[in-house]
């Protein structure tokens, strides 16, 4: 039997290929190992969207290419770098025996087949090895998975790719045109992660709002959304990154109405000034951002908004930025990622546009806008104070075995801050109730309600 390491670097929804990697690798007869050491397969999915992810993977990659000194006998790259430069990799790293892209995932197991790892030179080096990115890209699959995260949770991968053309992202290009998953598909997905014992499901894709629209039968966010409340044994759905342009009525609604989907939604807006927005080809203008905003406050109540703002994109003036940081200052969101723009090669924006605003000047906005969001979220954070609610136990805190960690439903996974308890018990993927006493820092105190 041999052994399989996997890395996955990047945004959840490369998790999830990650996952069907390993599914598919189980599945072939591998074991998963948790150490690179020793494993026979490495698998590196990379991420390559901006340059710190890209030299991120790089040194991924090389850390991983060491242990061909040792046990390792295969070492794979997959995901967005791969897709972006996979003859560039394989000359400068020539310790990489495959690399697949991310058409390939769902190939990794025939494409090690093709692979004699027997046949390596004095050097380890695989004499075979070749560059394979030529596969057809998925429209829909029905794919064995292993789900790394903790028992009780898992993200759910409505689409693959995007057709947006967002002039500073190369996402389609990496990735391909939308493809939808069939609703059919993501239930029995859904369910089969139930069984598991999943209870907490996040939605994710390039945008929910676009799920369905390639498809010729109906499909669309509201309909799976009908669906997957039905499905026994979920708690808690959670909804990433739906684009204020396509935010439609009966979606607000169904989370307004349906108890099992969170008051919570990540919506990636990027900026407010209708200069910045047209030139990075969005479709929205800055008073139709707010106004979905408040159309959101106004009819779910207390839900948190979550997005992604960026700074420094070409042309940004101070004024664009001052009416950027209002914004913030304004209270529209709860939770914020502040990024500073990057020149990515074969963007539209890179093609049409001087990366005219200096380093020092990102960094300098970066800093303050995150000054303005940390002054919004310490008044939100103090408006839980005195409420009683349920919250997802995930065992013991990191910093001491005296208090819980838990979230609560406006606490996504890995991005937003925790809750602790302090008083009582309960088991790790257990719903609690609880009533919040305080914040500590960016997050809060809680006690659980006997």
């Amino acid at each position: 039997m041999k052994n399989i390491h996997m890395i996955s670097l990047g945004c959840a929804r490369n998790l999830v290929d990650s996952e069907v990697m390993l599914g598919l690798m189980k599945k072939d007869g591998f074991a998963i190992t948790g150490t690179a050491k020793d494993a026979d397969v490495i698998v590196v999915n990379t991420c390559g969207f901006i340059d710190t992810a890209k030299k991120e993977s790089v040194d991924t990659i090389l850390e991983a290419a060491s242990h061909k000194e040792g046990r390792c006998q295969q070492l794979v790259i997959a995901g967005c770098l791969a897709e972006r430069y996979p003859g560039e990799l394989k000359e400068s790293i020539p310790e990489i025996d495959l690399v697949i892209g991310t058409a390939g995932f769902s190939k990794i197991v025939e494409e090690l087949d093709k692979l004699d790892i027997t046949d390596h030179d004095k050097d380890g080096l695989n004499k075979n090895s070749a560059v394979r990115v030529d596969h057809e890209r998925l429209k829909d699959y029905d794919l064995p998975r292993v789900n790394t995260q903790p028992f009780y949770r898992a993200y759910l991968k409505l689409a693959e790719g995007c057709s947006k053309r967002c002039s500073f992202c190369v996402i389609p290009d990496l990735r391909g045109p939308l493809r939808s998953r069939s609703i059919e598909m993501l239930i029995k997905e859904t369910e089969e992660l139930v069984e598991s014992g999943v209870t907490e499901i996040n939605l994710i894709a390039q945008d929910l709002t676009d799920f369905g629209k390639d498809r010729k039968d109906g499909s669309n966010l509201s309909g799976l959304l009908k669906e997957l409340v039905k499905v026994n044994g979920i708690e808690w759905i959670r909804l990433f990154y739906a684009y204020p342009d396509q935010l439609d009525s009966e979606v607000i609604e169904l989370i307004r109405d349906e108890d099992k989907i969170c008051n919570y939604l990540d919506v990636p807006i990027q900026h407010i000034s209708d200069e910045i927005l047209k030139n990075m080809n969005r479709k929205t203008t800055g008073s139709q951002i707010v106004d979905m905003l408040k159309k959101l406050r106004a009819t779910v109540p207390n839900i948190v908004l979550r997005s992604s703002l960026m700074v420094g994109f070409p042309g940004e003036t101070e004024e664009d930025f001052e009416n950027l940081l209002s914004f913030v200052k304004e209270g529209h969101l709860d939770q914020v990622g502040i990024f500073t723009y990057s020149h990515e090669e074969g963007s539209k924006s890179a093609a049409l546009f001087e990366d005219d605003v200096p380093a020092e000047v990102k960094e300098e906005r970066r800093d303050r806008l995150y000054k303005a969001q940390q002054d919004q979220l310490d008044q939100s954070l103090q408006s839980w104070i005195g409420r009683e609610i349920p919250l997802l136990v995930e065992g013991f805190s990191e910093e001491t075995p005296l208090l819980l960690k838990a979230r609560h439903y406006g606490q996504a996974p890995d991005i937003d801050n925790i809750t602790l308890i302090n008083s009582g018990s309960a088991e790790t993927g257990s719903y609690a109730l609880a009533r919040i006493t305080e914040v500590v820092g960016n997050d809060l105190l809680a006690e659980i309600v006997e």
